[in-house]
């Protein structure tokens, strides 16, 4: 399996999250492990598939990115099968600025790398205003 970080990024209103929940509700149809989708609030939990593991990040009060990384690990500790993670509305679950999260971004790769996880996440921010660190990774 190749190991990837993707972003949905774009505006508010462009779709992100639709695309997000059709992906994971795809994804699930053929993934030989885990997939968890995590949001920052229960308004789309009854748009995915059973088999999709949802988590209300809101409920954990992550206040920044080492507390994001952490959580995380966390979820990856506890499922030796985990192999996607949804992430909507990053920006809101994580509780900084983009452009301050480049080391969150180098410590998710080598993570999803050394897990074989594949990491998805919607970002409400258009293509052109995104950090070069993240450009890479976007669709």
């Amino acid at each position: 399996m190749v190991t990837i970080i993707r972003i949905i990024a774009g505006e508010k209103g462009t779709g992100k999250t639709k695309r997000i929940l059709d992906l994971a509700n795809e994804t699930s149809l053929s993934a030989k492990g885990s997939v968890l989708f995590i949001d920052d609030n229960q308004q789309y939990m009854f748009e995915l598939k059973r088999s999709i593991r949802f988590i209300d990040a809101s409920e954990y009060h992550i206040d920044g990115p080492k507390m994001f990384f952490g959580f995380l690990s966390g979820l990856a500790a506890q499922d030796f099968d985990l192999e996607y993670i949804f992430i909507d509305g990053f920006a809101k679950i994580v509780h900084h600025e983009l452009n301050t999260l480049e080391a969150l971004f180098n410590s998710l790769e080598e993570f999803a790398a050394s897990r074989n996880i594949n990491l998805i996440f919607s970002i409400n921010y258009g293509e052109e205003g995104l950090p070069e660190f993240i450009k890479k990774y976007a669709e």
